[in-house]
């Protein structure tokens, strides 16, 4: 029996030095720990530090693309209120017949429906400048009705002022920024669309609107991205939404 109890007195000392070892390491281990802590603390900081950089340099980008290349701003139109314009030619005019009027006014017949649409006929949103500007309600018919006419109508195309033309050139240009403003902010789009899908040849209704649906599809993605107030978008408003996008007033644009 002593010499049993000695033999289990030196194991117990070979546990107890053992012990103190592996104490030892949890406490260089419980160090190690906290200086890497520490250290993550300190680049989480430094990488928040750049991603703030980053953003404030994607913001001046995107201002100075969309100031100086590809400004987008609303455009008053000239249109008079149809109710104006015939009280004043029929002053016999009833009450009932000039809110029917103005009721009128605020619809678009949009894709073979009737849309309420508040701003028809008071602005539009032109890009690159003044003369080229979209339907603010979304309607693009005007494109595809010019090229199924142009197909039955034989003869060179004199109308410079055709708003197909106008309307092309407003899609183009959205296209491009949209494509560049997703290498800025290092944003995969979930569309395709290339520079060129809009301009040369004339679309048909189908690979129009197709093309377009991708666009605004592009363009709300990218709203997402940058948390833009999902109150101001509206899924046909091509330009707006991107105005809405680019706007000093975006508070994470750049994120």
């Amino acid at each position: 029996d002593a010499e049993g109890l000695l033999r289990i007195k030196e194991e117990n000392q070979k546990h107890y030095r053992r012990a103190q070892r592996h104490q030892e390491k949890k406490e260089k281990i419980q160090r190690h720990n906290r200086k890497l802590g520490d250290l993550v603390e300190k680049k989480t900081y430094d990488l928040k530090t750049q991603y703030e950089h980053l953003a404030s340099l994607r913001r001046m980008h995107i201002l100075e693309l969309t100031s100086v290349i590809f400004p987008i701003e609303e455009v008053k139109t000239s249109t008079r209120d149809p109710a104006d314009v015939s009280s004043e030619s029929d002053n016999a005019m009833t009450s009932s017949t000039v809110s029917k009027l103005a009721e009128a006014r605020r619809t678009t017949y949009l894709s073979g429906r009737w849309v309420c649409d508040d701003h028809n006929g008071d602005t539009s949103i032109s890009i690159t400048g003044p003369w080229i500007t979209l339907p603010n309600n979304g309607d693009y018919s005007a494109y595809y009705n010019w090229v199924e006419e142009k197909k039955t109508t034989q003869g060179p195309d004199t109308e410079h002022n055709n708003p197909a033309y106008t309307i092309s050139a407003a899609l183009c240009y959205a296209t491009q920024l949209v494509n560049t403003l997703s290498l800025i902010l290092d944003v995969n789009l979930p569309k395709k669309l290339c520079n060129r899908q809009f301009c040369g040849e004339n679309l048909s209704r189908h690979r129009f609107t197709r093309a377009v649906k991708k666009l605004n599809a592009n363009i709300l993605h990218l709203c997402f991205s940058q948390h833009v107030n999902l109150d101001l978008l509206h899924p046909l408003h091509t330009l707006r939404n991107l105005m809405y996008l680019v706007s000093p007033d975006t508070e994470n644009l750049g994120r």
